[in-house]
């Protein structure tokens, strides 16, 4: 697993066996806050204001994603329950050498790198506001009685990983999201539109992350 520095002076990896990096090669700190912290979470408590969310993320990765949220939360005491779906997940010792440490609190870190291990066996308690599990199972096995608020849909792109984004993975995803939840990703496409438009959302194009025009969000009916 090679480290990429991207646009934004932020690290991303590319992985070889699919093809692609992780994250946007014009900044992964800057494409994580957009797409997923600003256009998922704080959109969502903005029309939604209390002090519990929920989160499912398909493609927990490198953890950018949950960091934000988690730091986001901690300093807003907002209670955050978080669960990644993770079928390859990434040794720990590339998450900690990877160098999202300066962009959260230094003890959120410290907590989430203690964690990271156990939460791939059970939910864990990162701080007195931060629950985090990690589900170690390809998307379509996963079943939960949990209903959340927010979907990040963070799979690679469908030119490497079309399971990924097919009726019967979105339908089965999205079937996690509460009425009024938010599913956000930065992909943007007409097969993609129009299976969520069949599944019963309201579709939002958004304004996308450095490097692309526009990204989806959208609502639950």
């Amino acid at each position: 697993m090679d480290y990429v520095i991207t646009g934004d002076g932020s690290n991303t990896l590319f992985n070889q066996q699919i093809g692609e990096h992780y994250h946007s090669k014009h900044g992964a700190l800057q494409e994580a806050k957009h797409v997923f912290l600003k256009s998922g979470l704080e959109f969502y408590l903005e029309r939604n204001p209390n002090k519990e969310v929920s989160i499912l993320e398909i493609g927990f990765g490198t953890g950018l994603n949950f960091i934000l949220a988690a730091d986001y939360c901690t300093m807003n005491a907002v209670k955050l329950s978080y669960c990644g779906i993770e079928a390859f997940p990434l040794d720990s010792a590339v998450i900690q050498n990877i160098g999202y440490n300066s962009f959260v609190s230094e003890l959120l870190w410290q907590h989430f790198n203690e964690s990271y291990s156990k939460a791939l066996l059970n939910l864990v308690t990162v701080n007195s506001l931060i629950d985090l599990q990690i589900a170690h199972q390809k998307v379509l096995t996963f079943e939960t009685d949990h209903q959340y608020d927010i979907i990040y849909f963070d799979a690679f792109a469908a030119v490497h990983q079309p399971e990924m984004w097919t009726d019967e993975t979105l339908a089965h995803v999205t079937k996690f999201l509460k009425t009024g939840g938010v599913f956000v990703t930065y992909a943007i496409t007409g097969n993609l539109k129009r299976s969520m438009k069949a599944l019963g959302f309201a579709i939002e194009k958004a304004p996308g992350a450095p490097g692309k025009r526009e990204m989806l969000r959208a609502i639950k009916l």
